[in-house]
C-alpha cells in the first residue's frame, strides 16, 4: 500500500534467492517507473498513485485525466435555474432569491467516479450557461472562454458523503457513505464580477492535492 517501506536490497536478495545486484536493479527500475520512491537515509517506499491536482492552480479535471492518458466521461445530473438562498446569495454577491444557474456533474476517469461538482453560475455574466452540453465540454473550459478567470477563493476540507444531503453523493461517487472525501470549495471571478461558486468533492482514496512551491 502507498507509504509502505520496501525491504532492503540485502533482505530482497535473501528472500528471493537472487544476487544483490539483481535486487538493486529491480528497485531502480520500479523507482524509475514511479511505483517506488526513495528517501535519502530512510529507505525505499511504495509510491502513492492516486491522481494529484495542484493546490495553487485552477485545473480542468477533464484535461488532468487526458494528460494521464486516461478516458474522461461526464454524467450530467442536473442543469437547472434556481433561486439563491442566504448562503448562496452571500457567496455569489447577489440578493437572496436572485436567479442563479446550477449544474451538477460527476466526472469519471476510466469509468471510475473521481469528482462530484455542484456549481452555481451568474446568469448575468454567463446567460447561455444552461444551453451547454457538458458531456462534451466542461464548465471550466466554457467559463474560461466566456468569462476569463481573474481571481479565485479556495477552501479545502475533509467531509463524509453522508453529510451532503442535496444529492446521494455516495451513490453518485460509487463509495461507502462513511468513506472520507476531499471537498474543494471555489469561488471564481472575472473582470465583471463573481462568475461561479462550486463544491468539488473527490473520494479520498482516489484523489489528492499537492504541488511544488519555489521560495527562491
Amino acid at each position: 500500500m502507498p507509504g509502505h517501506k520496501v525491504a532492503s536490497e540485502n533482505k530482497l536478495s535473501e528472500t528471493f534467492s537472487v544476487s544483490r545486484m539483481t535486487a538493486r536493479r529491480a528497485l531502480d527500475e520500479l523507482s524509475e517507473a514511479g511505483f517506488l520512491f526513495r528517501s535519502q537515509g530512510l529507505g525505499t517506499f511504495v509510491a502513492d498513485h492516486r491522481p494529484m491536482s495542484s493546490m495553487v492552480e485552477i485545473r480542468n479535471i477533464a484535461e488532468e485525466i487526458r494528460q494521464r492518458g486516461h478516458v474522461c466521461t461526464v454524467q450530467v445530473v442536473a442543469m437547472v435555474e434556481t433561486e439563491a438562498n442566504a448562503d448562496q446569495a452571500h457567496w455569489m454577491g447577489v440578493k437572496e432569491a436572485s436567479p442563479l444557474f446550477r449544474s451538477v456533474l460527476v466526472y469519471f476517469e476510466n469509468a471510475q467516479a473521481i469528482q462530484f461538482e455542484d456549481r452555481l453560475v451568474s446568469p448575468r455574466l454567463v446567460p447561455e450557461y444552461l444551453l451547454q452540453d457538458f458531456s462534451a465540454t466542461t464548465p471550466n473550459e466554457y467559463l474560461s472562454q466566456v468569462a476569463p478567470l481573474t481571481e479565485a477563493d479556495h477552501i479545502v476540507e475533509a467531509i463524509l458523503p453522508s453529510n451532503v444531503t442535496a444529492y446521494s453523493l455516495a451513490d453518485l461517487l460509487q463509495i461507502e457513505a462513511q468513506a472520507p472525501c476531499l471537498k474543494v470549495t471555489r469561488r471564481t471571478y472575472s473582470k465583471r464580477g463573481i462568475v461561479s461558486f462550486a463544491h468539488l468533492i473527490h473520494p479520498g482514496e482516489r484523489y489528492r492535492l499537492g504541488g511544488h512551491l519555489n521560495f527562491s
